[in-house]
Order: structure tokens, then sequence, then C-alpha cells
């Protein structure tokens, strides 16, 4: 009996230390967070803000296969201008950047549409980067569903470089349309492919001449290719 008494101890001394055991493994985590005594006082935490997604952005350029007079190289182009002239062979849609020595860099170029061409003399009075396009007053008569002003980058018609002529409102510029290249869809400006104008840009310098040629001058393609 008595060793059934000692049994029974030792049973309960057992069942008394697990106890402890489970009633300390509840007390911390009651301690580190205890239970509010009015929930609906809980505080509100802010909800993280959804991610932010990104403008997808035009490629710089698209790629496009422009026949082969229309890529830039440097010809052969008999002129009295002196080399850095810039001269505009309206009908052939080039664009001569006289180099000198009886050659000139040749560059494809989309220009005016019917009743849109000119011709004459300016200078370039400016040159920018990726620039703003603000539509003139005379070309939002006609289209008036045109944006106000639009930021430059790679969705601008302007495309990555402008150069500016005299006090118009033509310029030659780049444009995020290349397949327009040889075309006649312009309201007056001169385009080139972003690769061509950055090119260009390079190469001349505000005061620059450019001669513009009439549409009505045509006279067959002067520039034999060199290189």
């Amino acid at each position: 009996m008595f060793n059934s008494f000692r049994l029974n101890t030792r049973f309960a001394a057992a069942a008394f230390g697990a106890l402890a055991i489970g009633a300390t493994a509840f007390s911390v985590p009651a301690a580190a967070a205890p239970l509010p005594l009015f929930p609906f006082f809980l505080p509100q935490f802010e909800a993280a803000p959804p991610p932010v997604q990104a403008v997808p952005q035009d490629e710089e350029d698209r790629t496009v296969d422009l026949p082969a007079r229309l890529r830039r190289q440097v010809v052969s182009y008999a002129t009295r201008e002196a080399p850095g002239t810039i001269i505009i062979d309206t009908p052939n849609t080039y664009l001569y950047l006289v180099l000198g020595n009886g050659q000139a860099m040749r560059y494809g170029i989309g220009i005016g549409r019917d009743g849109f061409t000119w011709s004459g003399t300016q200078t370039i009075t400016r040159k920018a980067e990726w620039p703003a396009w603000t539509p003139p007053p005379e070309m939002i008569a006609r289209q008036p569903y045109l944006p106000r002003h639009m930021a430059g980058g790679p969705g601008n018609p302007l495309g990555a470089r402008a150069m500016y002529l005299g006090g118009t409102i033509y310029r030659i510029h780049g444009t995020n349309a290349p397949e327009t290249i040889g075309t006649r869809v312009s309201s007056g400006c001169l385009r080139l492919t972003n690769e061509d104008v950055s090119d260009l840009y390079s190469r001349v310098s505000v005061g620059t001449k450019v001669i513009v040629l009439p549409m009505t001058d045509r006279r067959a393609d002067l520039g034999r290719t060199i290189r």
C-alpha cells in the first residue's frame, strides 16, 4: 500500500509538472500580445498601396527596312554650295549634307503632302534633343483633335532631334513612324528616321544654311553612291 501511495504521488507530481510547463508556454505569447478588452477599438493598419505599374515605353525607333536609295550613304554630288550646307531635294525625297570635294551625305526623308510643300532658303536657328511638340494654330485649325502640347519622348512625332528653320513653323526632325520616309505625308516639315536625324544633328550647327528645292524642280537624282 505504501508503494502504491508513492507511485500515485509520482504520477501526481508528473501531471502537475506538465500542467506547469503548459501554463508557462501559453503565458509567453499572451504576455507578448494581450487580447484587447474592447475588440472594436482595434488599431487600424493602413494597407500597403498597390504597386505602380510602369508606363510602357515605345521603342526609340521601330526597325524598318528602308529601300537602298533611302538609306544614309555618301554619294557624289556636284554643287557650288559650301561644305556644311543642307540641300533638300524635294521631288526625290532626299536631304543632302554637302561634304565638299564633290561629295555629300545623303539621307532619305519624308516631305510635305500635296499642297504643303514649300521652297526657299533658311538657316537652322535652334536645335533640340527629344523636343516637345506644340502644334501651330494653323495645324490645330485643320486638325482640332491634335494635342495642344506633347512632351518630348519616343512617342512624340518630332522624334529624337529637331532643327528649327528660321522663324518658320517648319523643322527638320525625327519621327516615330519611320515607315513614312520617302513619302509625302507631313504638313511641311522634313522628317528622317531617328537614327538618321541624330547623325545629321551631330554634324550641323546653329546657323547652317538650308536650301529647300521646289517640287517643280524635277531634276534627275544627282547623287551617285560612293560607299
